[in-house]
């Protein structure tokens, strides 16, 4: 069974939200319009999300979908929580759906209220997605402090020039320029502001400083999806589908995952990357158009490169140098430059895959672009998922 993309909706990654049930509502209206399918013809939604809990004391996000339209006052609804990785769990949640033919036509929804609180708040929410208590546990701001321990680690192995770093955030924040939903399309930067300056440019936490950092932001993003029969019954048109996925998680500390490195430093994710692959009936990157990767700070780009097959181990420097991510990889500005509004990101990262396949990017197409793909991360690689979505 065939999983097909109709269209999809995101919010500006730039404003400030009024609340959850805004971004939920904003974002299922607009993918209601985008795919031209009606709210009746919708059987089942999913919505990832990881911590409105602790942003905005608010649980059972499903009902906030129910509540958009008087047709779903009875629709089917589940939460899905995968730390930055939610969005993606909740698109496999509703592909299982399409696929068992549970539902002909699945709703899904990535949302998150983050600019409400402080940033020391902020920092301690999404410390949640880290063994709490067992790690990072004198980090002011745990997640740089563990994504620049997985620089150590890298850097011990083979070895790390920042250099290449502050490349992939100048890229990524040099795409957001032409993203009219990028949270910073209008940024600007004086010269030097990627370098080794501690004032443009400063230490965050070890390896990592300002600009390899991607910033909290409110956001939703909404896609529908429908299997075959959909398409037999309506005559809808397919637009795009999704041909390849990989799933695969990991132990929950850092620590230990890092011993379990071989080849790869995660062969999990490693993993998760071939199954894609090989479900999409592609040998590799060379058979993509356009990537779509997770960048919450530049290593996890750098890192996935390697386990996307765009260098060998220890070489992502060559995909860097050579230019071979230039206008390819994160053509949106990725998480740095498009937004990380947490549990949108994966489904944003479809929508963008989508976008891409069907010629709908705007002023940061890929020309020609047929086919892509997402990898999406939660916590310390903890969770990881690929799709592969063609024409």
């Amino acid at each position: 069974m065939t999983v097909h993309v109709l269209g999809g909706y995101q919010t500006d990654f730039a404003a400030r939200a009024a609340g959850l049930y805004e971004l939920v509502a904003e974002s299922v209206q607009g993918a209601l319009e985008a795919g031209a399918v009606a709210p009746e013809d919708v059987g089942v939604a999913h919505v990832g999300n990881l911590a409105g809990e602790l942003f905005a004391g608010q649980a059972q996000l499903g009902g906030f979908v129910n509540t958009v339209h008087p047709a779903f006052a009875d629709l089917p609804t589940a939460r899905h929580e995968a730390a930055c990785a939610s969005g993606s769990v909740a698109l496999l949640a509703a592909m299982a759906d399409l696929e068992l033919g549970r539902y002909d036509v699945a709703l899904v929804v990535g949302v998150e209220l983050m600019r409400n609180v402080g940033g020391a708040v902020a920092a301690e929410h999404l410390g949640s997605a880290a063994w709490v208590g067992r790690e990072a546990t004198e980090a002011k701001f745990p997640w740089p402090h563990l994504f620049s321990r997985i620089a150590d680690a890298y850097a011990e192995r083979w070895s790390l020039d920042h250099a290449h770093l502050a490349r992939i955030a100048e890229l990524n924040l040099g795409n957001a320029r032409r993203n009219p939903l990028a949270q910073a399309r209008d940024w600007t930067f004086p010269p030097g502001a990627f370098g080794a300056d501690d004032a443009l440019n400063p230490v965050v936490d070890g390896r990592l400083r300002k600009q390899d950092c991607g910033r909290i932001t409110d956001g939703g993003t909404a896609v529908l999806l429908a299997n075959d029969a959909y398409l037999q019954r309506t005559g809808a048109r397919s637009k795009a589908r999704i041909t390849g996925w990989g799933h695969r998680g990991a132990p929950m500390l850092l620590s230990d995952k890092l011993a379990l490195a071989g080849e790869y430093l995660f062969p999990h994710l490693r993993r998760a990357v071939t199954e894609a692959y090989g479900r999409a009936g592609i040998g590799g990157p060379a058979d993509l158009d356009a990537i779509e990767l997770h960048d919450c700070f530049t290593i996890t780009e750098y890192v996935a490169l390697e386990h996307l097959g765009l260098a060998p181990p220890g070489e992502a420097w060559r995909a860097v140098e050579d230019g071979l991510i230039d206008g390819v990889v994160n053509p949106s500005g990725g998480l740095i430059g498009a937004g990380h509004p947490v549990g949108a990101t994966g489904v944003r990262m479809l929508l963008d895959a989508y976008r891409q396949v069907t010629g709908g990017a705007g002023e940061y197409q890929v020309d020609g672009a047929r086919r892509a793909a997402t990898l999406n991360v939660g916590g310390s690689f903890t969770t990881a998922v690929v799709f592969v979505v063609e024409a």
